[in-house]
């Protein structure tokens, strides 16, 4: 483990920000990304022309490394470290089923960024970044990446745009007097960060475990304030950067065997598998 000063980073109210608060008490506001997906439940067609994957008639859900991010941000505003915590998506009108589970599992109010433009991280990290200089947020919590195209991508673009400092795949957050002390999660074992706020952490698994959402905060979720705005409205352009040239689905696995004896085994591992010498 180790323990380093991020100091890559602006200080608080640098490129025209202005955050006199943090050198007080926290008020914190936390906004936190989410994107709609298919539920990971589902079995992911490929269309038939190859051109992408199959999603008429499938069940969207929420992000589940976005369903993180939220946990986390709503149990900072319960230990009194935040006040408030804003959910914001980009995509289709249907993505405002996907704020209000937001809403229900703890967010106080939402953003849609409405477009049925084909989203790839670059746009939207640019709408994002737009959606920050409007709210002025002190944290920005997402997940590390969207199981649809497991790109891992979105924060850290984001964080560049900003020139904010950043704590990528996070296993623990605690928030001080202007400043965030984040746990992440390495090849090599934890790494323990310090930076400054405002600040970008994307989520890894072992954050928390998010929480189910209750009836009553359901029905509460249909009454807190949900904002619509548009990608023009921002001034991004989310024009396509890639273009996709072909979706396959992975072959199917071979079925397995039996064998006679470890020696039969041993063989089969050396002169099929080739996993041993």
């Amino acid at each position: 483990m180790s323990s380093v000063d991020c100091g890559n980073g602006p200080a608080a109210g640098s490129k025209g920000y202005n955050y006199p608060h943090l050198s007080l008490p926290m008020i914190m506001k936390i906004l936190v990304p989410i994107k709609r997906v298919v539920d990971f439940n589902v079995k992911v067609r490929v269309k038939a022309d190859g051109s992408g994957v199959d999603t008429a008639n499938v069940k969207m859900s929420m992000n589940p490394f976005d369903e993180i991010a939220i946990e986390e941000a709503v149990r900072l505003k319960e230990k009194g470290t935040a006040t408030e915590v804003v959910a914001v998506t980009c995509g289709v009108a249907a993505c405002q089923e996907t704020l209000r589970t937001a809403l229900a599992l703890g967010a106080d109010r939402a953003i849609l960024v409405e477009t049925d433009a084909d989203l790839q991280p670059l746009a939207v990290a640019k709408l994002l970044q737009a959606i920050a200089q409007q709210e002025k947020p002190d944290l920005v919590i997402l997940g590390k990446q969207a199981i649809d195209d497991d790109a891992n991508q979105t924060g850290q673009m984001l964080a560049a745009l900003l020139d904010w400092p950043q704590a990528t795949f996070a296993s623990k957050v605690d928030i001080g007097s202007g400043v965030a002390t984040v746990k992440r999660e390495v090849d090599g074992g934890l790494e323990t960060i310090e930076m400054k706020l405002p600040a970008i952490v994307t989520t890894d698994l072992r954050l928390n475990e998010p929480r189910y959402a209750t009836l009553p905060n359901i029905m509460k979720a249909k009454k807190k304030p949900l904002a619509t705005t548009a990608p023009a409205a921002l001034g991004v352009d989310v024009a396509p950067r890639l273009t996709t040239l072909e979706v396959v689905e992975p072959p199917k696995r071979k079925g397995g065997g039996k064998v006679a004896d470890v020696k039969e085994l041993v063989a089969k591992l050396r002169t099929e598998a080739k996993v041993i010498p």
